[in-house]
């Protein structure tokens, strides 16, 4: 979270991509539920620092890149096929949508690159949905 904050207050336009992976690698898969629980302490208060930084027009897409049993006492650590949250924030947004259940991860890809202009072979982008929203939202 000290990078990607370094690298929004460096970075004006573009994409910034930020892979927390300590939550995955350290606590997730090693099953420390204490580890991860303390963990998501910190990242929730370094997000709260964070969301200021923000200008009217960024968006920020917070997910998962896989499912994890949801019951840390289970003997495996393998990824499962439990469903990952997206959740997309703007601060020029609004109340918010309902994206519904995605049929593919490829869908957060898809969205950003139409923000950008462009296409990638998979996915379905929820773009319109979102600034749709926020477009209707009052300020």
């Amino acid at each position: 979270m000290e990078k990607l904050t370094a690298a929004v207050s460096e970075r004006k336009s573009g994409l910034i991509f930020a892979n927390l992976v300590d939550f995955d690698m350290l606590y997730g898969h090693r099953k420390d539920v204490e580890g991860f629980a303390k963990s998501l302490e910190e990242f929730d208060a370094m997000l709260a620092d964070f969301l200021p930084l923000l200008s009217l027009s960024d968006m920020l897409i917070i997910t998962a890149d896989h499912g994890c049993d949801p019951d840390p006492r289970w003997e495996t650590t393998d990824h499962s096929r439990e469903y990952v949250p997206i959740v997309v924030y703007s601060p020029g947004g609004g109340a918010g949508v309902n994206l519904g259940v995605r049929d593919t991860l490829a869908d957060m890809g898809q969205t950003i690159a139409e923000n950008f202009g462009g296409t990638i072979p998979h996915g379905k982008s929820f773009l319109n949905e979102i600034t749709r929203q926020f477009a209707e939202s009052p300020r």
